[in-house]
This record gives structure tokens, C-alpha cells and sequence, in this order.
């Protein structure tokens, strides 16, 4: 199981005990931010792309949406977020589960911009019931991305 990897992941790095598992879902922002009693901004949305025949992940605060002409500059390609039925295979979690931790080698993580306005976001942890909140810095530190990217705009109103 995926939360399993992810918690022996966070093991690892003596960060096991603070994963938070719910009795209720927490697989969309609007349903993290009910679970954990937070802004729905503060759930650090993970989103997957294909770039040529590579997955990314795209890690953005929880009220962000691509900026296509953004993502175009930076990826050199349109944003085409992979099915359903493919993040699984991609990326090693299934959708309302997926994280920058633990996940299939080769898989590269971008951590967005609109992430450091936030002292601690709350990204999951491998399953649909499961986050996990962590500093900005301690994010970094986890997820290993290759880069900060500025990829995404807050959704209008």
C-alpha cells in the first residue's frame, strides 16, 4: 500500500509520527481542508503531468490552478495531466493519495511558487484519508524537487 511506503519513507527521516490519518476522506483540497481544519490554500495539491513520455509532479498550494502559458514557458509543451487510469502506473499512488514521497524512480517533483506564502502546508501521504504538515522548508527537504517552479495562478472567485 502506498501509505505504508510513505510512512516508511518518513521513517527514515524521523518524521513517521506526525502523518495524520482520518476517518473520513481528505481526497480533494475542499476535503483535506474539512479533516485537518484548515484553509483549503494550505493543502499542498499534488498534480501530475506527462512531459513527452516522463510523469512530473507539480506540488501548488490547494486554491492554485495551472497557468497554461506559464507551464508552456517553463515545460516547453502544453499541460497534459495524465488519466486516471495512468497515475497509478506513472507515479506509484493512486488519485486523492498522490505526494511528492515515495514515489516510482525517475518521477521528477517541481514545488510551485504559490507554496511559500504559507509558514506549513499539508501535502498527503499516499492515500485518500492521510496528510501530513510540514514547514516549507521540511517540504523541500522531503520531497526532494528538482526545482521551484512559478507554474500556477490562484483560481479566481
Amino acid at each position: 500500500m502506498a501509505i505504508e511506503r510513505v510512512r516508511e519513507y518518513f521513517r527514515t527521516l524521523g518524521l513517521e509520527e506526525r502523518i495524520q490519518e482520518f476517518e473520513v476522506s481528505s481526497a480533494t483540497v475542499e476535503l483535506a481542508a474539512r479533516a485537518l481544519h484548515c484553509e483549503p490554500s494550505r493543502i499542498a495539491k499534488t498534480l501530475s503531468f506527462l512531459v513527452g513520455d516522463k510523469a512530473i509532479l507539480i506540488v501548488a498550494a490547494g486554491d492554485t490552478k495551472i497557468d497554461n502559458a506559464k507551464y508552456k514557458a517553463k515545460f516547453a509543451t502544453k499541460a497534459k495531466m495524465l488519466g486516471y487510469d495512468e497515475v497509478e502506473m506513472y507515479i506509484g499512488h493512486a488519485v486523492g493519495g498522490v505526494c511528492p514521497f515515495a514515489i516510482k524512480e525517475g518521477v521528477a517533483v517541481y514545488l510551485d511558487e504559490s507554496l511559500k506564502r504559507f509558514n506549513t502546508v499539508f501535502p498527503a501521504c499516499g492515500s485518500s484519508n492521510s496528510a501530513i504538515e510540514l514547514t516549507i522548508e521540511e517540504l523541500e527537504r522531503c520531497a526532494k524537487p528538482a526545482s521551484w517552479v512559478d507554474v500556477c495562478k490562484v483560481k479566481s472567485e
